[in-house]
């Protein structure tokens, strides 16, 4: 890969720079429940101790809702989990007794493989009926322990651990809860900031694009699952040991809505806004302590509100950067000539082709008996009728459609049908008809969000924010940012994607799929929407791109630009091939006039 990197001392002042905002609120929390011991009384010290409790699960819980789009409502069952396996090796019900700091990273293992267990379901459910998977989960693990009285001593309960001194007094544990609070946010922020937490949005709000750039929902959910059960069962054996004596009665339906309304609050695809909602509603209960019968309701109503007020949470009320407004006459001018500092030149021969493809929708027959090639360093237009077959060709190379006859091949190597997510490793990035971004997350994040499979650091790597990981992401923004300079919008690198015209998110989409600096690049119709300014030059960015020995297939309605930059040109009618050539013979091709061009 060309290697695209910053200068140190430029960069890292104004990394510094950037950091420092983004921090400010995280040590002002901080420096509040350090100081709160020396201005409040031992009933604060238990409020405290409870929101930082609390806040251990939701960190992890926060990746799975906030970030990867996912329901669980009940994760009070791995609570539970690690409450009672802590008490119990501690207890030494069947085993010898354990100290309690032994005894706690059992139960996060523990938690971590039920919290896979309950994920599992994840990888083919979705919204509605995933959560009620987890409120099942939860309902099964509260019956065991009513059960299983000689081990969790049945609906009598059994005596919560206690940690040694100096934390077996009110402050001491409350200084011990804050510090695996502090450890958790700095875990859950190394996460977010990685190219994990990216792809975990992408694959919540685009999970076609996601997969067009390689990533592996079951892995990385498989990875989040992993955290997110261990935390919560480490915040079951901290709550434990605050109980001091649990029960079945102690882990209640409310607490696992408590949770997942913390997130809503706080906002998906943040880690402030969260920590922030678990802290309001561990001490709300405690101001209207004469409605507690009424906590239920009280929640539904704060949720209904949420959603109609303020649907983006605290973390969309705290972005005051992306409420200035942007220039309204802005102009995309591509730096075509930048594009050798940042993609390397192919030297390679790997043909992409198509044989006798064919693709059924019940019985209309999509496409039929396809032949096509498309070599590298070539522009090769494939155009023709609305329905005539040429995004589900795009789709069928990019392993969204299965096609039931037919063989493709890059080069020797055989292409399987489907299995969207290993074409990025095969060289093969793609746009989408309609733009597919995050419209949450930055320009430049979903322009690093291509580059997510040139990663090399592992989950574990991220999640302690350790070197390799640190040296992805500057070589990731580094390059991101160099691709958004050759597509013109690095002035706008830090915008919310959502803030943007359509015709900018046109361009995001090219600069994410160059990131993989790609054998071939599909475009689905990249030109809709653009001007003709903005045509001409989507058009010379096009040929610099295959002038790097990158095939392009481009599908376009925008006959004159396809014209002026193919190379090759086939028209599909119907499904089928009703012409092939250059540019030249295609235009007094008759029945392509007739079909297609008129005249």
């Amino acid at each position: 890969m060309t290697s695209v990197t910053a200068t140190p001392a430029r960069s890292e002042p104004r990394a510094y720079r950037a950091v420092l905002p983004q921090l400010a609120p995280f040590l002002g929390i901080l420096a509040v429940a350090m100081v709160l011991p020396f201005v409040s009384n031992d009933y604060w010290a238990l409020i405290g101790t409870r929101a930082a409790i609390y806040w251990v699960l939701v960190s992890g819980l926060n990746l799975i809702v906030g970030f990867a789009g996912h329901l669980a409502i009940g994760y009070v069952a791995l609570l539970t989990l690690g409450a009672y396996t802590t008490s119990v090796l501690v207890a030494g019900n069947v085993m010898p007794a354990l100290p309690v700091f032994a005894a706690l990273p059992i139960a996060g293992c523990v938690g971590a493989v039920f919290g896979v267990i309950v994920g599992l379901p994840a990888l083919r459910l979705r919204t509605f009926y995933f959560a009620m998977s987890t409120l099942g989960f939860a309902t099964i693990v509260t019956q065991i322990a009513l059960a299983w009285q000689s081990v969790t001593g049945g609906g009598i309960g059994i005596s919560g651990p206690e940690f040694p001194a100096p934390f077996n007094t009110a402050w001491g544990y409350y200084y011990l809860c804050i510090g695996f609070a502090a450890f958790c946010t700095w875990m859950s922020a190394n996460v977010a900031h990685s190219r994990f937490g990216r792809a975990l949005i992408a694959v919540r709000d685009a999970e076609v694009a996601a997969e067009a750039t390689g990533i592996s929902k079951p892995r990385m959910l498989i990875a989040i699952f992993l955290l997110a059960g261990a935390l919560a069962a480490i915040a079951g054996g901290l709550f434990a040991s605050l109980q001091t004596y649990i029960t079945p009665d102690a882990f209640t339906f409310d607490l696992s809505i408590l949770f997942f309304i913390a997130i809503l609050i706080g906002g998906r695809g943040s880690i402030l806004g969260p920590m922030l909602g678990t802290i309001i509603l561990t001490i709300l209960p405690e101001i209207a302590a004469p409605l507690a019968a009424w906590s239920t309701f009280l929640y539904a109503v704060l949720l209904l509100v949420i959603v109609l007020v303020m649907p983006g949470g605290i973390a969309a009320l705290l972005d005051f950067r992306n409420r200035r407004p942007l220039a309204s006459n802005r102009a995309i001018v591509p730096r075509p000539s930048a594009l050798g500092d940042v993609v390397r030149k192919r030297a390679g021969d790997r043909t992409l082709s198509l044989r006798r493809i064919a693709l059924n929708f019940g019985n209309v027959r999509a496409i039929d008996g396809l032949d096509l090639d498309v070599r590298p360093g070539q522009v090769h237009g494939l155009i023709g009728p609305n329905g005539s077959g040429k995004t589900t060709t795009l789709n069928v190379i990019s392993g969204y459609y299965a096609a039931k006859a037919g063989t493709m091949t890059l080069g020797d190597d055989a292409l399987p049908p489907g299995r969207p997510a290993l074409r990025a490793a095969s060289g093969i990035a793609r746009t989408f008809q309609t733009p597919r971004v995050i419209g949450e997350a930055s320009v430049l994040q979903n322009v690093m969000i291509g580059g997510t499979i040139e990663g090399q650091a592992t989950f574990v790597e991220a999640l302690l924010a350790l070197p390799r990981n640190r040296r992805d992401e500057r070589r990731l923004a580094a390059k991101a940012r160099a691709l958004l300079d050759v597509v013109g919008l690095e002035t706008l690198a830090e915008v919310r994607a959502d803030r943007l015209q359509h015709s900018e998110l046109r361009f995001i989409e090219i600069a994410r799929a160059l990131m993989l600096e790609p054998d071939f690049l599909l475009l689905d119709e990249p030109a809709a929407g653009l001007s003709s300014d903005e045509i001409e030059r989507l058009g010379i960015l096009i040929k610099a791109i295959s002038r790097r020995g990158t095939g392009v297939l481009l599908v376009e309605h925008h006959a004159d630009l396809i014209f002026d930059i193919c190379d090759q040109v086939t028209v599909l009618n119907l499904g089928r091939i009703l012409a092939a050539g250059t540019p030249a013979e295609i235009r007094v091709h008759k029945e392509v006039v007739s079909a297609y061009l008129g005249g």
